[in-house]
């Protein structure tokens, strides 16, 4: 009797071993669940907003990386105000992430101020070296890294679109988001070819839409006059107030992404804002797998787009030149 008991017994802790087998497996195998913080200077429901997390998810997606399953994302949104951000970059940091990801300078730096341990990839910073956001673009070194937009000088290039498909503006308002640092780059490379193409400059510092509305109006009161609106954090979350005011007071105006000339504006020339958010996707997944941001090198934008609104060209009564149209990634109807 001793002996079938003591073999009942073993059979018994064999048999809740052999159970417990694949319970530990499955442990073993379930994902730990990591965590990126999001910073976004757009409203949570804006489409530019929404396109570009899109592809930021697929990208993850695509690297396997899913929501609920292995990865948590929290978003902050704003629209550019400075105080706001520095208050969304503080919350998504207490929440201990894995890394961040920051659009556009303001983001960046209020997260910069607050961390230089958690690892920061960006998108859509203007000139990240001549900033000082990073070392290099070979070597960025520290916690971060990204995809720049472009570097100052390319700002230079929306003057002179603006003359080829306006040619009789004069007078040019440059509209700057004064939040953000790059503004200062891209107003000197504008001013450097002013002269060449006679050119008289009028910086606007924009905050709110209220400001923007008075400075458009008071500017547009001359005549030949033209607008430049280089993007930024406050000027994109008031894009719909600033295609309005230029074609109610009939200005010709050059913007630097496609999102503006699909809403009304009437050209644009830029890099891609959607692409670099797939791109920064490899980035975080990279991150999230023990990579350092100090050795992933900073990307330059690898696709560029002139898109021209011939709608709104007509309505300000443009012609616009066949060598411009020619050269058109999109032609808008």
């Amino acid at each position: 009797m001793a002996s079938y008991i003591g073999r009942r017994q073993f059979l018994a802790t064999l048999g809740g071993a052999a159970a417990a087998w694949p319970l530990a497996a499955r442990a073993q195998q379930r994902e730990k669940m990591r965590r990126i913080g999001v910073l976004m200077p757009f409203a949570a429901d804006d489409p530019e907003a929404m396109a570009r997390i899109g592809a930021f998810l697929q990208g993850l997606g695509e690297l396997g990386w899913t929501v609920g399953r292995n990865l948590r994302i929290d978003y902050r949104w704003d629209t550019g105000e400075a105080v706001r951000t520095r208050n969304s970059a503080a919350e998504l940091l207490a929440l201990a992430p894995d890394v961040i990801l920051a659009t556009g300078t303001p983001s960046l730096v209020a997260v910069q101020q607050i961390t230089r341990t958690v690892p920061i990839v960006f998108v859509n910073v203007g000139d990240p070296v001549g900033a000082g956001f990073v070392a290099s673009l070979a070597s960025p070194g520290g916690n971060t890294t990204g995809f720049a937009l472009f570097e100052y000088g390319f700002s230079a290039k929306w003057l002179e679109l603006l003359k080829e498909i306006a040619p009789r503006v004069t007078r040019a308002a440059v509209l700057r988001d004064p939040t953000n640092a790059a503004g200062i780059g891209q107003w000197g490379a504008i001013q450097s070819v002013a002269p060449s193409l006679a050119v008289e400059l009028s910086p606007i510092d924009v905050r709110d839409a209220r400001e923007i509305e008075r400075a458009v109006t008071a500017f547009a009161r001359s005549s030949n006059s033209g607008l430049i609106v280089p993007g930024g954090a406050a000027i994109n979350s008031h894009r719909e107030l600033i295609i309005t005011l230029a074609a109610r007071h009939r200005l010709p105006a050059v913007y630097p992404f496609r999102f503006f000339v699909t809403s009304g504006g009437l050209i644009s020339y830029g890099p891609d804002s959607i692409d670099s958010y797939r791109r920064a996707a490899g980035y975080v997944g990279r991150i999230l797998k023990g990579e350092k941001p100090a050795d992933l090198p900073v990307h330059a934008p690898t696709k560029y787009e002139l898109v021209i609104n011939l709608k709104t060209a007509r309505a300000l009564g443009l012609d616009v030149p066949p060598t411009l149209l020619a050269r058109a990634d999109e032609v808008i109807e």
